[in-house]
């Protein structure tokens, strides 16, 4: 066993001693020793339950014969962070995520792990440690929350960031507000609709490395602490045959993820983590099989923000496994890929069917005949941008209009909701990269803003940030190269004409060649927004957002 390295033998005295400290048994000692990361805290929703989890975790572990070891990991709540600077330090919280992982466990050598964890950064933070270190593992979200209830209709965090803006635009009261914020998110578990928790969730389920249901079953559904038992149970069987990560997460593996991302129309975000992820693995994923993907498979599901349904009615139509079996027929899933359960693929859908049609849609009669995710490319982002195509406004797909620009999130905010942006313009957000942020903030408040005011289907936002995932409209971001790289977007001047076509996958800023350079020469960069911490340390190492905002690799 793996750690036996710290455990077995004479010299290993004084580590048993140490162990024996903490109230090891010889017996507990004996057997394989499973770390289950858990990553609970009182600052996240869907966190705050995760110690009942991770407490069922090992309840399976010791009944299948192993011996649970806990340790923590940080979170951020995407929620809370937005709109300030707290933001910044989100995506980046990822890389420290799957490094404190990779610490503890090679630190104390363990044969196994179960990786207990819910949202944004932390559920790809913890499957890039798993595809890092490569030791049998199991992951196991805490599972969606309910949707809420305002005035007879479901409601989520979504309704409340838009309810803003319509408070503003004189649509809502604040004491309409005031009842909106208190019932949209009424208990625990990552935020209800296809947002980057979720849609994380649910590529971990697709790709192999979570059992089936992680994705969709509710968290105050006690399916879901039978799923963590199970799961505790399931990692001793890997133990045992030694099946790891990489033996799961392959580039086929990647593509049915991918396939699922685009039925069900997941957050822009999961085109940050997959290959990022798939990094970790050794696998380059370039942006383009996302829209090659995408082309071949249609968009089935349109959750929140998308739609009016949530996580909680995809589960009780079918889950993951009923998408997969449903988009297996045009040849998108491979089928025969090993997955954590100890059977294929294919094995693991074989019995699932579509309980709701207004939920899954069959994919002869799709929401959208092409994926939700569309990669846009052109003279303002030649490596590529990102939109939600399955959440923008029929007539937002083809436009162009004038540029206002904002070297910050919080200019734009300003400016929309101070009645500064109007119907047709397109509002360009920039030097909130990776780099340029530091830390490429996610831009809820200014999308919901332009909602909540009634200008999603006249305004475009373009970033070299990027969108939560609850984020709807003519939202494209990832921009690269960002504008702190010198990328074009740096050079977008005020009442520019951008044109956008998202069916073509291009974005144009509509001045010549020679000016084009004309501006490049004439480029001076910005100096960074933050010179010191982590954020400094970050922004030296990061690579651009077309690449998965992964570190660079030791040259």
């Amino acid at each position: 066993m793996r750690s036996d390295s710290m455990k077995k033998g004479l010299e290993r005295a004084p580590h048993r001693s140490l162990f024996k400290a903490m109230g090891y048994t010889d017996e507990e000692l004996s057997r394989p020793l499973i770390g289950v990361v858990n990553s609970a805290n009182e600052i996240i929703p869907g966190h705050v339950h995760l110690s009942i989890i991770a407490e069922d975790v090992k309840a399976g572990i010791r009944a299948a014969g192993g011996t649970p070891v806990a340790f923590p990991v940080i979170g951020v709540c995407d929620g809370i962070a937005m709109g300030h600077a707290g933001m910044k330090y989100s995506l980046a919280s990822r890389e420290l995520i799957a490094d404190s992982i990779e610490i503890m466990a090679t630190a104390h050598p363990f044969d196994g792990m179960v990786m207990v964890t819910n949202c944004d950064k932390i559920v790809p933070g913890m499957l890039m440690a798993a595809l890092r270190l490569n030791i049998p593992t199991v992951v196991v979200s805490g599972g969606p929350m309910m949707a809420g209830k305002y005035e007879g209709e479901a409601a989520d965090l979504i309704s409340v960031f838009e309810g803003v803006g319509r408070v503003k635009a004189h649509s809502l009261t604040k004491k309409g507000l005031k009842a909106l914020e208190d019932s949209a998110c009424p208990g625990y578990g990552s935020c209800s609709g296809m947002f980057t928790a979720n849609s994380m969730n649910c590529v971990t389920e697709a790709l192999g490395l979570g059992l089936p249901g992680n994705g969709t079953i509710p968290a105050v559904n006690a399916a879901r602490r039978r799923l963590a038992k199970e799961a505790g149970m399931r990692v001793m069987t890997l133990v045992k045959q030694d099946l790891k990560p990489r033996d799961i997460a392959t580039l086929e593996a990647f593509k049915n993820a991918i396939a699922v991302d685009m039925a069900l129309g997941c957050s822009t975000n999961t085109v940050l983590h997959i290959p990022a992820v798939a990094h970790e693995a050794g696998i380059n994923l370039d942006l383009d099989i996302f829209n090659s993907i995408s082309s071949k498979t249609p968009n089935i599901c349109r959750l929140s923000p998308a739609g009016e349904h949530h996580v909680e009615d995809l589960y009780e139509a079918g889950g993951i496994q009923a998408v997969m079996k449903e988009i297996s027929a045009l040849g998108v899933i491979s089928t025969d890929l090993p997955t954590v359960t100890g059977k294929t693929v294919g094995e693991n859908f074989k019995n699932a069917a579509v309980k709701n049609r207004d939920v899954i849609r069959p994919v002869n009669d799709p929401y959208g005949t092409e994926g939700g995710i569309a990669i846009l490319r052109g003279n303002l982002a030649p490596d590529g941008a990102v939109v939600k195509q399955s959440a923008v406004a029929p007539d937002m797909m083809v436009n162009e209009g004038r540029a206002r620009v904002f070297d910050s999130e919080d200019e734009a905010i300003d400016a929309i909701l101070n009645g500064h942006v109007e119907p047709g313009d397109v509002v360009v957000i920039r030097y909130e990269g990776p780099k340029g942020g530091p830390g490429m903030r996610e831009m809820l408040s200014p999308t919901s803003a332009i909602v909540g005011m009634g200008l999603d289907t006249s305004v475009t936002l373009l970033t070299d940030g990027r969108f939560s995932g609850g984020t709807r409209g003519a939202a494209i971001g990832h921009i690269s190269p960002e504008a702190a790289e010198g990328g074009p977007i740096a050079l977008v001047k005020e009442g520019d004409t951008i044109a956008i076509n998202i069916p073509g996958k291009t974005i144009t800023l509509k001045i010549t060649d020679r000016e084009m350079e004309r501006r490049r020469k004439a480029f001076k960069p910005r100096k960074p927004a933050i010179t010191s911490g982590y954020l400094a340390r970050y922004a030296s190492m990061v690579t651009s957002a077309s690449t998965g905002a992964v570190f660079r690799d030791d040259e």
